[in-house]
């Protein structure tokens, strides 16, 4: 069970980092854009369409690492009245939940980034984009996700938490 606990903290902080390089390229990027626009009266033509790219990406990369650090939004004003066995119950159900919920959408993203590459999708702008490499950052980022929070659950089970 460490090896599990071990993995998902790297796992997540790697998420973390790569959402923190995808969000200062998105600064770069539309910075690069805003300089070259002002001074030299140039436009890159992708800033708008990569800094939504970058943005989306993330986010989602950084979801896993959010939920590990109890980041993400919880209704505690019932469960801060239970027990801790009960409030455990509570956890466990909830992660349950939430990961079920989590692995059919990761399930959906998945069937969405393999049509986009069946039909050779690609983005209407001057780039061109293949899309279904802009959206490979949806499933990987809920596979990470999906991790963190079956952590969470087996830290529940188990009481490690």
């Amino acid at each position: 069970m460490k090896f599990l606990y071990s993995f998902n903290d790297k796992l997540q902080n790697f998420g973390a980092y790569l959402s923190s390089f995808l969000f200062l390229a998105l600064v770069v990027l539309i910075m690069s854009e805003i300089i070259l626009r002002s001074f030299f009266n140039v436009s890159t033509m992708i800033a708008g369409e990569y800094s939504g790219y970058f943005y989306l990406a993330s986010v989602f990369f950084g979801l896993g690492y959010t939920f590990k650090e109890d980041g993400h939004i919880r209704i505690t004003i019932l469960t801060s009245k239970l027990s801790p066995p009960k409030r455990r119950a509570v956890d466990i159900f909830a992660g349950t939940i939430t990961l079920l919920l989590i692995t059919f959408i990761f399930y959906r993203t998945i069937l969405m980034v393999k049509e986009s590459y069946d039909f050779d999708m690609v983005s209407e702008t001057v780039s061109e984009t293949p899309i279904y490499l802009t959206q490979l950052a949806l499933p990987i980022g809920l596979l990470i996700f999906c991790i963190a929070i079956l952590t969470f659950i087996l830290k529940r089970i188990k009481g490690d938490q």
